[in-house]
């Protein structure tokens, strides 16, 4: 009877930290990391305490619930650096970025929110030097314009961010033509190509 009482409690604490993470992923991706931890207590159906249990500051539940978007991050980039050509890379690593960010809205928050420096400072780190040494190569190669910036990079996910649409399938579609308008811009001679299908999306943002 002891051992089962002991592995139910460990499932149910299994189950509360899966379920305040999922809250809190939610709650980051959708409202931006001020969101309390008491109210991502509360909508998760636990007590603070409970909260505390398996996340002792605010920071771990950060870096907890942003691991998975991090290494994400971090393989695309890696990928991108290891093409044969650098502008290809270069183009792989916004395609992807934003792709991936039109289905997980909270996707480039690694990259476009005030994350404390305690949050992923070595991942993040790594992940930026190696996409600064791709803008590198790809500068150096001729396509990349040799102003583009980081931070431009940074703006293009924070527009990507804004698409609204009536399904995730039309947020992609429409995130590609996006992805394409801003390859285009970042090119140091622009060169007119199709476009991928535009999507009809709402005017205003409801």
């Amino acid at each position: 009877m002891t051992a089962q009482v002991g592995t139910r409690l460990r499932s149910d604490a299994r189950d509360n930290r899966e379920r305040i993470l999922a809250v809190a992923r939610l709650a980051f991706a959708t409202e931006g990391i001020d969101v309390p931890i008491r109210e991502i207590a509360r909508r998760a159906g636990v007590g603070a305490a409970t909260l505390y249990r398996h996340f002792a500051t605010k920071d771990e539940l950060l870096a907890e619930a942003f691991a998975e978007q991090m290494e994400t991050c971090s393989a695309i980039v890696a990928e991108g650096l290891a093409a044969p050509d650098p502008w290809q890379g270069f183009r792989l690593v916004v395609e992807r970025l934003m792709e991936l960010h039109a289905l997980d809205r909270g996707f480039a928050r690694v990259f476009t929110s005030r994350l404390p420096e305690a949050v992923f400072a070595a991942d993040r780190d790594r992940t930026l030097r190696m996409l600064l040494e791709l803008v590198g190569r790809a500068k150096k190669a001729g396509p990349l314009r040799r102003d583009f910036v980081v931070e431009d990079l940074s703006l293009a996910l924070m527009a990507n961010e804004g698409i609204r649409a009536e399904s995730p399938e039309m947020r992609v579609a429409a995130s590609r033509r996006f992805a394409a308008l801003m390859i285009q811009s970042f090119m140091a001679d622009p060169v007119a190509a199709p476009l991928p299908p535009p999507v009809r999306l709402p005017l205003s943002r409801a």
